[in-house]
């Protein structure tokens, strides 16, 4: 038992967010000397910047929630911290000498399958074989840990992001609602992220790298797993629900046009917005109020504990993602100026 969760959490959020700023302010000059992330019709920026700051998010993040995570042991941790310097390392070969498809594509299913198959077999969310419901979150997984670097295409994000979820799942695990490893885990990632905002605001000095997208999907889909084997399946499902809208839609639109839809592209919704006249700062603000209205829905949904509640928040929640699709989709109006 945690004493005093709360105030623990909030030491492991401002320690992770300081070590990760004192990381990003290190590793920029070498970023910039052998990670520079050149403009290209894809992209969202106009300048040559160095990618990479992921290695100081993930590293503050296992540093300090793994320190703060294992007070009742490691063990139940090793997949997780094995997975996630594994996927880290892929997405940072990626950065520097893009990798084929196919060899990615394994090696990031041997880290989720990691820490997939090798969770407890009593943690089941579906009254299937165990091997089919295990098959089917390795799927889930890799598609999660994709989504959010295919996200990760505009200055602060995956801030706007992470940080509400993040912070949902710590308040949920200071209520004892979550166990403590995953409450200390998503404070330490909330802070990291809190701690490269500064360099991720428009216009951005420092992009996060697929070393650091990548291993912050499998983080957030781990503690969204953990979450729903806690019962809580809904909630799971709402405090991720832009992402995991916005990117399906894309992908599903671009599928039937037959595009190659593993390629980088430019036709996310938030991507399209700024396209449609919307300012970066603007688009990721929507973001990040959505999401705190997802959380407050998620949140509705643990303590009401309902069936019929659940089916009418998710119907909430997708309204609301529905809303913010619909006007990033169309040319912002702009007030006409006075005679």
């Amino acid at each position: 038992m945690i004493a005093n969760p709360a105030a623990i959490a909030v030491a492991v959020t401002l320690l992770a967010a300081a070590i990760c700023a004192v990381l990003i302010v290190l590793l920029r000059p070498v970023l910039q000397r052998y990670a520079l992330a050149r403009p290209n019709a894809r992209s969202s920026h106009k300048i040559p910047t160095p990618q990479g700051a992921g290695i100081a998010v993930i590293g503050a993040t296992l540093v300090v929630g793994g320190a703060f995570a294992s007070v009742n042991g490691f063990a139940p941790l090793t997949s997780l911290f094995v997975a996630v310097p594994l996927l880290a390392l892929v997405g940072l070969v990626d950065d520097i000498r893009p990798i084929p498809v196919l060899p990615r594509f394994v090696l990031q299913a041997l880290a989720v399958g990691l820490v997939v198959f090798t969770a407890p077999d009593d943690l089941r969310l579906l009254p299937i074989p165990l091997a089919i419901e295990r098959t089917l979150l390795l799927i889930a997984g890799l598609w999660f840990v994709n989504l959010v670097n295919f996200m990760d295409g505009l200055d602060l994000m995956t801030v706007a992001e992470a940080v509400p979820v993040t912070a949902m799942l710590v308040l949920f695990g200071i209520f004892g609602l979550l166990p403590w490893p995953v409450t200390a885990i998503a404070a330490a990632l909330g802070g990291a992220m809190l701690g490269f905002a500064p360099f991720n605001r428009p216009v951005a000095k420092v992009f996060l790298g697929d070393v650091g997208s990548l291993p912050i999907g499998l983080l957030l889909g781990w503690s969204l797993l953990q979450l729903a084997w806690q019962g809580s399946i809904a909630a799971a499902l709402l405090l991720p629900l832009y992402y995991l809208v916005d990117a399906t839609l894309t992908l599903l639109r671009r599928m039937a046009r037959r595009e190659p839809f593993w390629a980088a592209h430019r036709t996310h919704f938030y991507q399209r917005a700024t396209d449609n006249g919307f300012t970066v700062a603007g688009v990721v603000g929507d973001v990040f109020v959505l999401n705190i209205g997802l959380a407050v829905l998620a949140g509705a949904s643990v303590v009401l504990r309902s069936v019929a509640a659940d089916v009418i928040l998710i119907v909430l929640g997708l309204g609301a993602v529905a809303v913010v699709l619909r006007r990033f989709s169309q040319p912002r109006v702009r007030p006409s100026g006075g005679a």
